[in-house]
């Protein structure tokens, strides 16, 4: 009965999403308030019936209920229960139903909390939410039931894929698909807009914080699953640019875009064309992400389904929404003036200059990921770009980017003084010369010392608006944590944030070009040496877990003789559905991380033991972690609260004498 309420509120929301797409924007043509209200009434119970839909399938997996078809194939009654619940969106089909619940959380926050947008600004941009909703729903209840009963239903389930069964995959997917969904808002602004015919300073405004986060959603989840990828494979590495991980970095490149061309739409009234394109662009390259892992167009350890049929189905909601957006802003953008020019040496500039980079990266990252594709279907050939293909371009250009993010913060609106921006950036000059002349003393890799010379120049750089403010001449230190509690948080979050962005590239230089590793066949009381550490196998031990059975190797780590700590690395078999993973035994630390995965057997009694000493690559997520701390900060700044310019104007004009 559970399975039929939530497939029954799931069609109770599709009717809704059609409401909400057809109903506010003749309310909108018309200028009719009753029926440009109906949008946020119909977003708003379409969010109450998804999220009833949702709660019903992890009630259904909770209590393991095998005659619903998706349990059975996905779920085992001797799973811990947080594995049951993350059972909920480890399908193609419980991941679909996440997809669009959060969709409908989108589109129901603009509903509630954008109540002093203008009426017809949001009731077509619900409208538009509410059609994207109604083609994902419509595809769930079409092809993807997740309420599919199974007749007759099994003892037990088959249980879930062992390296679904993790925390890191528990929080991946939700934060990875707030990031994807999020960017719908922006683009339902942008067809709103362009449906309005005007693209203002205001909409910027109310543009960039639904953006902003989306982008730290998004942010988070690469960074999960880059983690969980380090620690759960078993492989020693965070990243292997693989089709699915290139999916998840395209749309947060046009996003991290896209927030920053806002940012001159909403200062200077300029990019309002540009700014709209990548809005279009950032959310289509998010559904380009939810067709490649669902068609089986390619293969990865990412992929949900291969199901043709499918992936047909998700292409026509693609061509569609990309299609449609495309044609009407051709048909529209002329109508967007850009209301004021600048200097090719002013912030504006810098800002356009931080697009190309981000622009290109994006387009090199897709052309890499899609060429296997268009050569197989073109010239009939297997051709494949692998990591050293997407370094030869990403590495140059990140690191172009990463000098420019440094100045462009200093430099003036409209015009700037360009040898007063960099003298005022000398204290980022010497960093990045230590920085360099470190990495001669250390016999660093050439690309290696260059991104710790860019990475150091744009760290001190980051700070350099907020350092100035805070300790200019003359000011007095009493007053110092005053003036830098003072400063707007918008300021804090882009400091912070470009920090973050020089802790990860740190992070990644060094642990690319400084790594070590060792393999060696152990028996116990038998050791290796790597980084000038001793690690010594203990024993093996056989262990039962909650639902999988476990080789335990248990070692000791020593330097010079004394123990530093010890480390449980294992090899786990899950009877259901039947498969082993490798759980790395990893010692973390700011300096260097160990890493220790078990491989197999020998008749020997002795045991394949990979170790890898990893210098800095904790920084990796450190910074990512910084990043979204800055995002957020920009997020709290009162400035960027939604509706805030209209209560403003509304203030200013209670307050002019009759």
């Amino acid at each position: 009965m559970i399975a039929e309420i939530g497939h029954f509120c799931l069609i109770l929301a599709f009717v809704l999403s059609l409401v909400q797409s057809t109903v506010p924007h003749v309310g909108a043509s018309q200028r009719s308030l009753a029926l440009m209200g109906v949008g946020r009434t119909a977003a708003i119970a379409q969010l109450v019936f998804l999220l009833a839909a949702f709660g019903c399938l992890a009630l259904v997996f909770a209590v393991s209920d095998f005659s619903v078809s998706l349990v059975a194939n996905n779920s085992h009654s001797d799973k811990p229960m947080i594995y049951k619940l993350s059972g909920v969106w480890g399908n193609h089909e419980g991941s679909m139903l996440l997809w669009v619940l959060i969709l409908g959380v989108f589109g129901g926050a603009v509903a509630i909390f954008g109540r002093n947008l203008p009426p017809s600004l949001l009731a077509r941009t619900l409208a538009v939410q509410g059609l994207i909703g109604a083609m994902f729903i419509a595809f769930i209840l079409f092809t993807s039931n997740p309420f599919e009963r199974l007749d007759p239903s099994p003892v037990n389930g088959s249980g879930l894929n062992p390296l679904l069964q993790d925390p890191g995959l528990a929080t991946h997917p939700p934060f990875l698909y707030m990031g994807y969904v999020g960017f719908s808002i922006a683009f339902s602004f942008a067809i709103a807009a362009l449906i309005e015919g005007k693209v203002e300073p205001a909409w910027a405004r109310w543009v960039r914080p639904w953006t902003l986060a989306a982008w730290c959603f998004l942010t988070m989840g690469i960074m999960l699953g880059s983690a969980w990828a380090y620690y759960e494979l078993g492989w020693g590495g965070w990243w292997f640019w693989d089709p699915v991980e290139n999916v998840s970095l395209m749309p947060w490149l046009a996003g991290t875009a896209l927030i920053h061309s806002a940012i001159v739409v909403e200062k200077r009234d300029a990019l309002k064309r540009w700014t709209i394109l990548l809005a279009i662009l950032t959310f289509s390259l998010s559904l380009i992400g939810t067709f490649l892992v669902r068609s089986g167009v390619v293969t990865s350890v990412h992929s949900f389904a291969v199901d043709p049929e499918r992936g047909v189905f998700i292409l026509g909601i693609l061509i569609a929404t990309t299609g449609g957006a495309l044609t009407l802003y051709a048909l529209r953008a002329s109508d967007l003036k850009m209301a004021n020019l600048f200097s090719p040496v002013s912030r504006e500039a810098s800002l356009v200059l931080n697009n190309v980079f981000l622009v290109s990266i994006t387009g090199g990252v897709f052309l890499g990921t899609f060429i296997s594709l268009i050569a197989r279907e073109t010239f009939g050939t297997d051709v494949s770009a692998g990591a050293p293909v997407f370094n030869f371009f990403f590495v140059p250009m990140m690191l172009g980017l990463m000098v420019f993010m440094a100045l462009g913060p200093i430099l003036a609106w409209k015009r700037g003084n360009l040898r007063a921006a960099l003298y005022r950036l000398r204290a980022a000059g010497v960093a990045a010369a230590g920085a360099g002349a470190s990495a001669i003393v250390m016999q660093q890799e050439p690309w290696s010392a260059l991104a710790l010379v860019i990475s150091a120049w744009l760290l001190v750089g980051s700070m350099t608006t907020i350092l100035e403010k805070a300790l200019a001449p003359g000011r007095s230190a009493e007053g110092l944590w005053a003036r830098l509690s003072n400063l707007p948080r918008a300021t804090w979050g882009t400091s912070v944030a470009h920090a973050g962005i020089a802790i990860t590239a740190i992070g990644i230089a060094v642990s690319a070009h400084n790594s070590a590793e060792t393999v060696a066949k152990l028996k116990p009381g038998q050791s290796l040496e790597i980084a000038g550490y001793e690690l010594k196998l203990l024993s093996v031990d056989d262990e039962q877990g909650p639902n999988y059975t476990s080789k335990a190797a248990r070692f000791e780590l020593r330097r010079d003789g004394v123990l530093v700590d010890r480390i449980l690395s294992e090899k786990r078999t899950y009877p259901n559905p039947g498969s082993e993973t490798t759980e790395a035994g990893i010692r973390p630390g700011l300096i260097g991380t160990l890493y220790v995965s078990l491989g197999r057997p020998y008749e020997d009694g002795s045991w394949a033991v990979r170790a890898y000493n990893h210098p800095l690559i904790m920084w990796i997520w450190g910074g990512c972690l910084i990043m979204v701390l800055g995002g957020t900060l920009s997020l709290s700044d009162r400035r960027l609260r939604v509706g805030a310019p209209i209560r403003a104007s509304r203030a200013q004009t209670a307050a002019r004498p009759a």
